[in-house]
Parts: C-alpha cells; structure tokens; sequence
C-alpha cells in the first residue's frame, strides 16, 4: 500500500493521479482519492483497479480543489472488497476527515472487539476505519489533533496515517518508522508520500522524513510537528530496501538503488559462484545483480525479460493467481542463457513459486546450470507488519533448509545474503527490522507464531 497527501497546491487531483501512478507497484488491487473543492467539500472516487483503469480525465477534473488524499491497495485474498479500498471518509459533527493508510495494525483485533463491544459498527478489515472509530471528539472546541494523538497510542505496529479534513492535512507515523513517510514542497504547497520517487514524477523537492512517533501537521499555518510518542526507534523494513521500494526512491537517506547495488557486491563476497554470466529477475532484483556482476567480474545479462503489463506476482491475492502470473511475467532469451551457467540473482523467496519456475524457465531454455543467489537472509517468520506472509505455511525457508530448497526449486546451487550484510548495505543504519528473517518483532504480536499458522 502507500498513501500521498497535497496540501495548497492548484490542481491537485492530478498531482495524486500521477503520484499514485508512480506508486502503482506498491498495492495494485485498487486505488483512490478524496479532495476538498474550493467550498470545503470532500468529494470521493475510488474502484477497483489500477490507477489508471480507476481514473479517467473527467473523474479526476470532478475532484478539482487544493488538497487531497490518495491510496493504492494492497491486501490478502480474504481482504480484497471495495469496503477495503481507501481513502476512506466519514461524517462527523465536528466536521467531515477522510483516512488512507500503509501498514498493518498489530493489535487491531483486539481494539476491534472493544470498540464493537461499545457499540461501534465496521464496515471494512481496513486499520483507517479502526482508526476513525478511535479518534473521539467530545468537546467540539478541542483541537483535533489531541484525539488523534490518543487514538495513535492506542494502536500498536506498523502505520503511516494521513488524515484530511476541509482545511488541514495530518501525517501520522509510527513510533517505530516501519514505512516510510516523506514531505516534498510543491510551489508554495506541500505533498506528503510513501516514497520520494513520486516527488520527482510531480516536480516536488523533497524536505525531510517525517520521523518514527511524529505527526506532521500541514495547514495554512505552514508545518508543525509534534512528538506522540515516548521511545521512539528506527526500525525500517528490510523488505522496504529489499523489494517494495522503487529504485529511484530514497528510504531515510539511503537510495534503494544503491542499497540492492551493495548488497549484491556483498552477496557475490560471501557466496561466490563458478559461472558464465549473471541474470537478475526484473524489476527489483537488477541492481543487486550488477553488484554481483561488478563484484564477479561475470558479464551481466539481460536473460529474462519482463512483461511490463503484468503485476508484481508477490503480491497478487493468492497462490492460485501467483502461480499462474509467474509465466506470464518473465521470459527467458534462450539466445542468451543457451549453453551458459547461469547465477541467478534474485531479492528472496517466500513461498518459491517464482524461484521454481524461473529455474525451470532457464533451463528449458538451454541453461547448463542455475546457482540462484537471493539478496536477503533466509525469510523463516510471518511478518505482521504489512507483508502479506503471514502463515509460517506459506514461507519455504521455515520448512526446509537451504539443501532442501534448492533441491525444491531445482537449482544446482542455493545461498542467501547474511543478516549482517543485510544491515550493513543501507549505509548509514545501524538498526532496521529483519523479524521476517530471525524473528526478533519489535513489538508485540498479540498472537503466538503458532497462531499465525492457522
């Protein structure tokens, strides 16, 4: 998922459109919008679909104002309705607030329950509508954003909130930073996104993170930004410099380009490889794989080609769907990879579907030998933080050891990045999350792991 917010700038509507269309690899399920026209009305559009199947020239000049809120989804099987489909937006008598968010709530259930047992309806599994609920305004002099705070601290996990109303824009992070939030000026506005790639497609500069436990107020006034949260830490994703991010995206400082370059340089260092040449699995794994060509000194190859009218496999819905989008994603150039050992240099596996059936592609294409090479530690853990492994089932790695899945997948060879190496290619971090990988959580789960298999 991600979020991207406008504040002051004309035309915002289309400046969403091509921000979230920047962002479509993040959540590809569906996609929406919420504006404030010049009146202070919000008016909403949302669907199922890709960005650009969602909107067309007429809806989005029916949004026409100044601000606004945007989101693309992304979600498990069980989840994919448009109940789900941010933003979201409510009715209050202390005015009108529309919703998006990117992450997961780790204790959502269990507010959920409470919140019910109180009489609160839900109408969706989405955390912005939990989050909605939460924010009680009782006294209509008080400034909203003292609701907000202690409806954020109730809430535990991974969550970057934005919240509209008719006249001001909140940017909510959690206090661990699991997802990146970013503010970029645009004129004499501001935009608020999940990752900087979109300023550049917008013409925004970019001005600064918005910090782990901090809210970022944007309003006539300018920017204001208040703490919430005691103990905060810094936390990042792995799997946000690993896979999800963009490589023209920079996370807290560091280009994720330049991180997967690094950790295939490293990769090569600690795994090496008697081969001819190299081949990435496209998008998100080329740039690891010209660090383990450089690193090498093995020719880099483009030896699977990508259709690029075809989503993310990781992240569709279900196996099923996974399965059957693994071919019709990548092709193998047999004119490149016949006759050749090949390393094949991909960002993980998790359940192996990919893996198996890129091997397989390789070698009907005329491969002598595939030596797969993953650019992250072995994913053994369910994430709760917003990666949709959830199930110790759905994870290879958490069933068998490297020798098993290799012989799974079908490759001559198998090895995975260190965790150190991992840590280490963000330059400049000393901490990030690598739960999925050795199962320290930051913070509670609220359920067993055993749990998490059921």
């Amino acid at each position: 998922m991600s979020v991207l917010g406008v504040y002051g700038v004309e035309h915002a509507s289309s400046i969403i459109y091509y921000g979230l269309h920047t962002m479509q690899h993040r959540g590809q399920e569906g996609c929406g919008m919420v504006c404030v026209d010049a009146t202070g009305k919000m008016k909403r559009h949302r669907g199922m679909g890709l960005v650009t199947e969602v909107f067309n020239e007429q809806k989005i000049a029916a949004l026409d104002g100044t601000m606004g809120v945007g989101h693309v989804l992304y979600t498990g099987a069980a989840s994919r309705s448009m109940d789900n489909v941010q933003p979201l937006y409510f009715h209050h008598g202390s005015g009108d607030f529309a919703l998006a968010h990117n992450g997961n709530v780790v204790n959502a259930e269990q507010l959920t329950e409470s919140l019910e047992r109180r009489g609160s309806l839900f109408h969706s599994h989405s955390d912005a509508e939990l989050l909605a609920h939460l924010i009680k305004k009782d006294d209509p002099d008080e400034p909203r954003i003292f609701p907000i705070i202690e409806a954020l601290k109730q809430m535990e996990g991974a969550y970057a909130f934005l919240i509209m109303t008719k006249n001001r824009l909140y940017a909510c992070r959690d206090k661990y930073g699991f997802h990146p939030l970013s503010i970029g000026r645009l004129g004499e506005g501001y935009v608020v996104s999940s990752e900087t790639c979109a300023f550049d497609t917008i013409g925004a500069e970019f001005v600064r993170d918005i910090a782990p436990g901090e809210i970022v107020t944007i309003d006539k006034k300018g920017i204001r930004s208040t703490i919430y949260a005691d103990e905060c830490k810094c936390k990042m994703c792995a799997m946000e410099y690993i896979y999800f991010a963009r490589p023209d995206s920079d996370i807290e400082g560091c280009n994720v380009h330049a991180y997967r370059k690094e950790s295939g340089r490293r990769l090569f260092h600690e795994a090496p490889a008697d081969a001819d040449i190299v081949v990435g699995v496209p998008d998100s794994s080329l740039s690891a794989a010209q660090g383990y060509s450089e690193a090498s000194g093995l020719p880099y190859e483009m030896g699977l080609i990508k259709n690029k009218y075809v989503g993310r496999t990781f992240i569709q819905p279900s196996q099923a769907l996974r399965e059957k989008g693994v071919r019709m994603k990548l092709s193998p150039v047999r004119s490149i990879v016949n006759g050749k050992r090949v390393v094949l240099v991909d960002d993980s596996i998790v359940r192996g579907t990919t893996s198996r059936r890129i091997v397989n592609m390789l070698r009907e294409a005329g491969a002598t030998e595939v030596h797969v090479r993953i650019a992250s530690p072995t994913m053994t853990h369910p994430c709760f933080y917003g990666v949709d492994t959830s199930t110790l089932e759905e994870l290879m790695l958490a069933r068998m050891n490297v020798d098993e899945a290799c012989k799974a997948i079908g490759a001559d060879s198998l090895a995975f990045l260190s965790y150190e190496s991992t840590l280490k290619s963000a330059i400049g971090r000393t901490d990030m999350c690598l739960a999925c990988f050795d199962g320290k959580y930051p913070t509670p789960i609220y359920r067993s792991i055993e749990d998490a298999n059921k």
